[in-house]
């Protein structure tokens, strides 16, 4: 399978790439600037030079294509619009050719649901933050109505390789001697993976039927608190943990502070019996307590 992954060099890119590469996959990989094609190309890789901001530039590479992957972590301006126009015009190009594209959404769609554990089939109710997302899903969805197999994926909270956003925590233990979360931290988080993910990127590509929307969660339930707590004694702070009000924390991060104190679980049931997967027994727990490089 040759695969157009847009968003290859980030965090949750780069390890669908890795992944598809593993498997024997072609892959070309979105580069915004013709500097950063080259030095793609240089390494081995193909490289299309391309930018969501400008969709007419993604017809090419995802037409050259068996199947498309938006992995796109977009913090500009209008990211609505601009989200909306790149994932339309893609639509369009593979209308009528049966490919594959596979959209990253978040389980941030469902909003708090506290003690009920959401499946694919629960009501979206999404924060503020990425109130958008649930139209951008429906544009890839509606696909389906032109031959193109939409799948729609929405991962809990990526980790993992040292990064993401409990790297917060590591970063404000070593700074500050103690882990910092927002809130009480007695929320809890969906949190999978990101080698997981990519795996389930792959899976989806290969077996996913059109229109399939998939929850990626390791199935855990851990509290903010918790995870702090472990994430403070792998980074020598001995489990100290700080709790940041609220209303401080949206002086410095806006609404993502708000998206920090979501309270939510989903079931992933769905990807392990459709299309076998299987994430990997270790917990963040485990990898925050080993100090999570």
């Amino acid at each position: 399978m040759r695969v157009f992954v847009i968003g290859a060099t980030g965090y949750v890119g780069s390890a669908v790439v890795a992944a598809l590469r593993k498997r024997g996959d072609a892959v070309v990989r979105s580069a915004r600037t013709e500097d950063a094609a080259k030095k793609l190309r240089d390494s081995g890789a193909e490289a299309a030079v391309c930018d969501i901001t400008a969709p007419e530039s993604l017809r090419a590479p995802a037409q050259s294509c068996d199947a498309v992957v938006y992995a796109v972590q977009y913090n500009g301006a209008d990211v609505a619009a601009v989200e909306s126009a790149a994932l339309g015009e893609l639509a369009k190009s593979l209308a009528g050719s049966g490919k594959a594209l596979l959209y990253t959404s978040g389980y941030w769609v469902y909003g708090n649901t506290g003690d009920r554990v959401a499946d694919e089939d629960s009501p979206l109710d999404p924060i503020a933050l990425i109130a958008y997302r649930p139209g951008l899903e429906r544009i890839v969805l509606d696909g389906a109505q032109r031959n193109v197999r939409a799948i729609v994926i929405r991962p809990g909270v990526v980790y993992g390789k040292g990064a993401g956003i409990p790297a917060m925590w590591v970063q404000s233990s070593k700074e500050e001697g103690a882990a910092r979360f927002v809130g009480e931290g007695r929320n809890r988080w969906a949190m999978i993976h990101r080698d997981d993910l990519a795996q389930l990127y792959v899976l989806a590509l290969e077996r996913a039927a059109p229109s399939a929307i998939y929850n990626a969660g390791d199935e855990t339930s851990f509290t903010v608190c918790e995870m702090a707590e472990a994430a403070s004694v792998g980074a020598g702070a001995s489990g100290t943990v700080r709790s940041w009000p609220l209303e401080e924390a949206r002086a410095t991060l806006g609404a993502f502070a708000d998206a920090l104190t979501v309270d939510s679980r989903i079931t992933a049931q769905r990807a392990r019996k459709d299309l076998g997967w299987a994430p990997r027994p270790t917990t963040i727990l485990d990898d925050l307590k080993n100090g999570y490089s």
